[in-house]
């Protein structure tokens, strides 16, 4: 297990991106983690004597807001780093419910076929006619708002990509020759499904999840921006987007930095996908090969 390791750290090396995704992945992690300790300030503490200051190297800036106050006199900092709780939380979250329901659909497509694969595909196809953020939307509208309730949400209008990636794999695999002799010796089709199929499809579902990891970040912005998403006191960097967007022009700094924010978590997460995509994908293994 130490060398699998050594030798997963010395491939990651040799990939700059992949190092930079997860020198970022890292950051935010600790934000995360640490938020009570890095924070200056409780994140929901109003002061309007002190609204929209600016930034420490700015005129007018001070060392108690480093990244400068809001419209409401809250210190951006440390909003900041409780709202990458808030990111981490439900990109993390979300991808595991859409993982395993779009991953456990995609195996019983895939090795059932015939009147399974039809209903399993036919239900897919329309999740695929309604845009995932219009559904989320929709849904959310109508339900209690919450941190549970949006990765639930997310989830389920995230799954079809996981359920027709591995529904594809498993066509595949169920013609192999490891399955035919496990059929031959009278194997279970549970057990064949779960124990046999399924870790052979591990790292098709490992990549298609880190891929999906940025979009759910980016949806979960997306959604607490319109204000369907995160609802105060709890932080999100999206609607730290939308409090700031009215001030743009003349306090840059209260929509700018979380925007960063966001663009840094989104970025680390691709080039570190894009890494394990080339290190797991037998397909790219094989053509390089």
């Amino acid at each position: 297990m130490k060398q699998s390791g050594r030798n997963w750290l010395r491939q990651l090396s040799g990939s700059k991106t992949g190092i930079i995704g997860l020198i970022v992945l890292i950051l935010v992690a600790l934000c995360a983690l640490l938020a009570p300790w890095l924070a200056t300030h409780d994140p929901g503490a109003v002061d309007p004597l002190k609204r929209l200051k600016p930034p420490v190297w700015l005129d007018g800036g001070t060392s108690e807001y480093w990244l400068g106050t809001d419209n409401l006199g809250r210190d951006i900092w440390s909003r900041i780093v409780y709202g990458a709780r808030v990111s981490l939380i439900v990109g993390i979250g979300a991808v595991l419910v859409s993982g395993i329901i779009g991953a456990v659909l995609g195996l019983l497509s895939g090795y059932y076929g015939s009147w399974v694969n039809a209903i399993i595909m036919r239900v897919a196809d329309s999740f695929l006619a309604i845009p995932a953020v219009l559904l989320a939307l929709v849904v959310l509208a109508v339900t209690k708002p919450g941190l549970m309730t949006l990765i639930i949400v997310i989830g389920l209008t995230n799954w079809v990509t996981y359920a027709r990636v591995i529904r594809g794999e498993v066509l595949t695999l169920k013609e192999r020759d490891f399955v035919k002799a496990a059929q031959s010796v009278g194997a279970g089709q549970f057990r064949l499904i779960f124990r046999h199929v399924l870790p052979n499809v591990m790292s098709t579902l490992i990549v298609v999840s880190s891929m999906n990891v940025s979009t759910t970040i980016l949806m979960e912005a997306s959604l607490s921006f319109l204000g369907l998403g995160i609802k105060p006191p709890d932080v999100s960097w999206g609607g730290m987007l939308s409090d700031g967007r009215q001030y743009i022009a003349t306090s840059w700094w209260v929509a700018t930095f979380p925007g960063l924010a966001i663009t840094l978590t989104v970025l680390g997460v691709i080039f570190l996908g894009d890494w394990l995509r080339d290190k797991l994908d037998p397909r790219i293994t094989n053509d390089q090969a």
